[in-house]
Formats: C-alpha cells, structure tokens, sequence
C-alpha cells in the first residue's frame, strides 16, 4: 500500500499514486478508488491491475486540500489506506483515510 504524490511546476497540480499490493488485495478481480476527489462513487475510478497482482491509479489533484478516499474491492470490501496522511471519523462508524496534497 501507499501514496506517492509528485508536484508539477508547470501546473498547480498534484500528482498522487494510490497503489494496493497483491498482499493488500488477494485475489481480487477489480479495484476502485472512492472519495471525495469523485463524490464518492463507486465506479467512477477504477484502479489498473500490476503484473505482480497489485493495483495503481495516478490522480491529478487539486493541491492545498485534504481529500478522504477508501479503497472497494470486488464492489464489496471497503479498505483504509493503512499509509495515508491521516484518517478521520466517518458519519458510517468507520474512518476514512486522507490524503493531503
């Protein structure tokens, strides 16, 4: 698991890479990341499958936010981010991760 953001000089953006080992994920068919980066929705941004059987997406990013995100797994297990910046209480009993960019 984990975040590697990168800062563009020739734009005000953050590049973040969110990324889940095989060991994170198992045997996993599909994986998305879900926050308030696309309103939460489930579908909207799916992570691309490693050789080695892990999953990674880059996200540009507006920087000076904080954005909370989790990851859905197999459109059923919901998984923190065990790197994040931080994580904050969620109105569903849980804590969001979140990554500051």
């Amino acid at each position: 698991m984990g975040l590697k953001k990168r800062y563009l000089k020739t734009r005000s953006v953050g590049k973040v890479t969110f990324k889940l080992t095989k060991e994170a994920v198992g045997a996993a068919r599909k994986v998305h990341v879900v926050g308030e980066f696309n309103d939460w929705d489930p579908r909207a941004t799916p992570m691309s499958k490693l050789k080695d059987g892990g999953f990674s997406i880059t996200l540009d990013l507006e920087p000076g936010r904080e954005y909370r995100f989790r990851y859905l797994i197999d459109e059923q297990i919901w998984q923190n981010d065990w790197e994040a910046d931080k994580y904050e209480p969620s109105p569903y009993g849980v804590e969001d991760s979140v990554v500051v960019v």
